[in-house]
Order: structure tokens, then sequence, then C-alpha cells
């Protein structure tokens, strides 16, 4: 089958900042404005309520044929038969990961520096989620904010696909894109809108309006 080719628009499900639709029905919702990549996320909460609700998300992205990537978790990932898991720096290694996966399978690792990003692509991974790039709340302890500075610094370190993380609205999609990101990733500017799928199709427009103006990345 091989691996599925990195998206432009992570959108990752949330049920911490918002109650009003669970994971399943938030991909249906972000898929329907545009989303090209779901990050299942899930912080708390118990393993088989965690395998629950993602296999429901799993469902409705393989329906849709958009990839469903796993925050954290390479057993739920592979339980649910996702297409990729996402790892931070507390996480499974991702050189380990990528032993246990095999090379068909997704795995985009965090980083906040340019030597962690450096340190990920070499381990494996096929993108990064750099950041935060802005202020964010969406984290308890967020690392030190790096600016667009610091995201064009990584993006020129790596080869792999940068995906810009943290604070990303749709007015700071064409900075981080100028700025070398092959995408971005957006959580509560989505999943908190009064209506996440014309949210979505806002971020996937402005992109695609970027898109058209930058020169052509082999990044892919």
């Amino acid at each position: 089958m091989g691996k599925k080719p990195i998206g432009r628009l992570h959108v990752l499900t949330d049920f911490y900042f918002q109650q009003r639709y669970g994971h399943a029905e938030l991909a249906r919702l972000v898929i329907a404005g545009g989303a090209d990549t779901v990050q299942f996320r899930q912080k708390f909460g118990g393993i088989r309520h965690r395998l629950y609700e993602a296999r429901r998300t799993a469902a409705v992205c393989k329906e849709a044929g958009v990839p469903l990537i796993i925050d954290d978790h390479i057993d739920i990932a592979l339980a649910v038969e996702a297409d990729g898991v996402h790892l931070g720096q507390e996480d499974f290694p991702v050189a380990e990961a990528r032993r246990i996966l095999g090379p068909d399978f997704i795995i985009g690792a965090t980083a906040t520096t340019v030597e962690q990003a450096v340190e990920a692509w070499q381990a494996g991974a096929d993108y990064i989620g750099f950041g935060p790039v802005f202020p964010t709340a969406s984290k308890a302890n967020p690392a030190s904010v790096k600016g667009i500075e610091g995201l064009r610094q990584v993006c020129e370190a790596v080869p792999i696909p940068v995906i810009a993380i943290a604070g990303i609205t749709v007015q700071r999609v064409r900075p981080v894109l100028e700025a070398g990101a092959y995408g971005v990733a957006v959580m509560t500017a989505i999943t908190t809108a009064p209506d996440p799928r014309a949210a979505t199709a806002q971020f996937r427009l402005e992109i695609e309006s970027v898109l058209r103006t930058l020169p052509e990345t082999p990044r892919t």
C-alpha cells in the first residue's frame, strides 16, 4: 500500500478544550472542511477509552481516505491500524518506533530546537512538528516560544517537511509557510470555533492561496 503523503493541514482532535464533539465527529467535520491529516490527541483518560475513541476516529478517516496519526501511543496506532504516530520528546524513541513500525508508517516527531529536529530526522522521522512558534494555551508548560526566525532555522536544517505548531491562526499561515514550513498543525482555533468545518475551510483556503505565491518545494 505504501506510505501516505504528509499533509499540509493537520487538525488535532480534542475533547479537553471543548466537549461539543467527540473525536470521530470532529474528524468528520474537519475532513469535510479540507483537512488532509487528522491527528488523534487525547492526553487524559484510560487506555481502553482512548482505544475506543481512536478506533471510531480511524473508521471515519479510513472511509474518507485521509491519514490518521495517533499522538504519543504506538500501541494504539497499531491497534486501530492508523497511518502514523506523532512522538514527543518524552515519548517512545523515534529510531525504535521506526524499527517496530516499518518503513511505510508515518512517524512525526516534536522538536523545539534545531538539534532536536536534526536528531529526529536522522532517527527516521518523516516530518517534524516544530514549535511553539507562537504562544499557546494547549500545553501546561510549553517550551519557550520560538517565533518565525526559529521556525526558519529548523526548516533550513532538515530536508523533511516541517509542520508549524502552537498558536497557529489563519492570519499566521502566510508567515509560517513563507518561513519554509511545509504545513501547519491546528487544534483549538478549529475545535473551539463556532463551526469547526467552516474554520477548517478557512485554513485550507489560506494555505492554498499562500502556496500559489511560493516557489515549489521538493519536500513531500
